[in-house]
């Protein structure tokens, strides 16, 4: 019978397909993405193992499994935003009636403790999901030998060798130093540090003007701390710049101090153990000089590719970014490796992105589907003290792709409710809608300045995925009262030049 011998030589190649290689799939890298990778893999009957290996950060601070986002960035971010939230929610509450005695203040070691204990939850909680689901979890530095080998490295330099039919390279970035600048990198910290200091970095310096900077200057600043936020250029690089102002404006207002134009030339640690830090104004040329209990360097990530061995192999990078260049289908340039998240080239650097990436490539490699990724109109949100929630395009870039008579802006300043009692400063509660000007006039981006901007910016990104049009916004009837529903009531363009601020309930 052909079809017992068609099934005869079918199971003969599963049977040879997997008994030439220890796994299926070898991923390296536990983060957000290699762990949604393994454990999906698994999940469609692949045979697979994860490595994972946290190198100490200079400061020797070091964490569990889960990567950046649940040690080191997210997640403990997120929380000692919510910490300082809590602080104007305190000086809010009297105006609402509450009596509140005595002077309130805050304890950095009682909510570190907090957080850190958490964060040991959710190391756990990914290693007995890598159980559950039949992972094999190996906590090895994992380097490339050939498209089907990989070496492990314990810390005590144990070797393993692990072969497998496929490999993928998830093992995302780490903060970057300015090598230049003398004791930047002997009495400096990073982002990898500030969340597990056991003690109050007290008066801080933070450098650089990224998303990371604004975010760890906002809450120190919420908590009580005296912060300064030192500014090359210019702020929130990559996002809509009128945002970022509002951004940096509101910011300002709240307490934290911003050295603009600004570049530091050397830190020095003096005999009382304060940090002396010497600054060049370049717009004046003047030099300045302040001291600081801590300095945060936050002046962007270096992909971890260095120790990977991909040289050797021929895995092509980006000169400049030392990235990984891959496909549409996250393939690199030699045949059975692959690599995601924040290591490739191109793409946004967001645990979700990486998550969903990781799960439709263990879907592809396991030939479940054919399914690719898509990166457009991914949503995110700055948790500064103000919250910027944005999808789409920037004002900038709806300009340059499509020209600035053929988009229409439209945009409402409003006043949340709850800062109306609370006699809370609403001049930088804005929003914009960037829509094509011609036919339905197509949503082209959104963007949100205000409480809870994660929360609203993630509804509105669904419409993204539906082609959304201003049309869409307009029948959209309004939750009374949120500041959500200003989004669905906005009429007032840009072009038009009239006032944009929202009046009445």
């Amino acid at each position: 019978d052909k079809r017992f011998i068609t099934l005869l030589f079918t199971i003969h190649d599963l049977i040879c397909s997997t008994g030439k290689y220890d796994y299926d799939l070898v991923v390296i890298g536990g983060g957000s993405g290699g762990l949604a990778c393994s454990k999906e893999a698994a999940q469609v009957g692949q045979k697979v193992a994860v490595l994972d290996y946290v190198e100490p950060s200079l400061k020797g601070t070091k964490w569990g499994l889960g990567g950046t986002c649940v040690n080191v960035g997210c997640i403990p971010k997120k929380l000692m935003h919510q910490a300082a939230l809590l602080g104007s929610a305190v000086k809010d509450a009297k105006k609402y009636g509450w009596q509140i005695s005595g002077p309130v203040c805050h304890d950095w070691a009682t909510m570190a403790e907090a957080v850190q204990n958490h964060v040991r939850s959710l190391n756990w909680g990914h290693r007995v999901q890598l159980q559950d689901k039949k992972v094999k979890y190996l906590n090895l530095k994992g380097s490339l030998v050939d498209e089907h080998t990989v070496k492990g490295l314990t810390k005590a330099g144990k070797e393993t060798i692990l072969t497998a039919k496929n490999i993928v390279i998830a093992t995302g970035g780490r903060p970057k130093y300015p090598t230049n600048i003398p004791g930047a990198m002997e009495h400096g910290i990073t982002s990898d540090d500030i969340f597990w200091l056991k003690k109050s970095p007290g008066k801080s310096l933070v450098v650089g003007a990224s998303y990371v900077a604004l975010e760890c200057a906002g809450f120190l600043t919420g908590i009580g701390l005296d912060t300064t936020v030192m500014v090359r250029s210019i702020a929130l690089r990559g996002f809509d710049q009128q945002m970022s102002g509002l951004v940096t404006d509101y910011m300002e207002t709240y307490g934290t101090k911003f050295a603009w134009k600004c570049v530091p030339k050397r830190v020095d640690k003096l005999s009382s153990g304060a940090l002396q830090v010497t600054w060049t104004d370049t717009h004046t040329g003047n030099e300045h000089k302040d001291t600081y209990d801590s300095v945060l360097w936050a002046v962007g990530r270096a992909p971890e590719t260095k120790a990977l061995g991909l040289d050797k192999l021929g895995v092509q990078l980006n000169k400049e970014t030392g990235k990984i260049v891959v496909g549409a289908d996250e393939s690199t340039s030699v045949p059975n490796i692959y690599a995601f998240g924040d290591i490739s080239e191109g793409r946004p650097e967001l645990t979700p992105t990486a998550i969903k990436a990781g799960k439709l490539l263990a879907r592809r490699l396991a030939g479940h589907s054919t399914e690719l990724m898509n990166y457009d109109n991914v949503a995110t949100t700055v948790f500064t003290p103000l919250e910027y929630g944005c999808v789409g395009l920037s004002e900038e870039e709806a300009e340059k792709r499509h020209g600035k008579d053929s988009i229409e802006v439209y945009h409402a300043f409003y006043k949340p409710l709850e800062f109306t009692v609370a006699e809370r400063d609403a001049s930088q509660c804005y929003l914009k809608v960037v829509c094509e000007r011609g036919g339905d006039q197509k949503i082209l981006g959104l963007h949100f300045t205000g409480p809870n901007a994660g929360e609203m910016t993630q509804g509105f990104a669904l419409g993204f995925q539906c082609g959304a049009t201003y049309s869409h916004l307009l029948q959209t009837v309004g939750i009374h009262p949120t500041c959500a529903e200003e989004v669905v009531k906005v009429n007032i363009t840009k072009r038009s030049g009239l006032d944009a601020t929202v009046t009445g309930c």
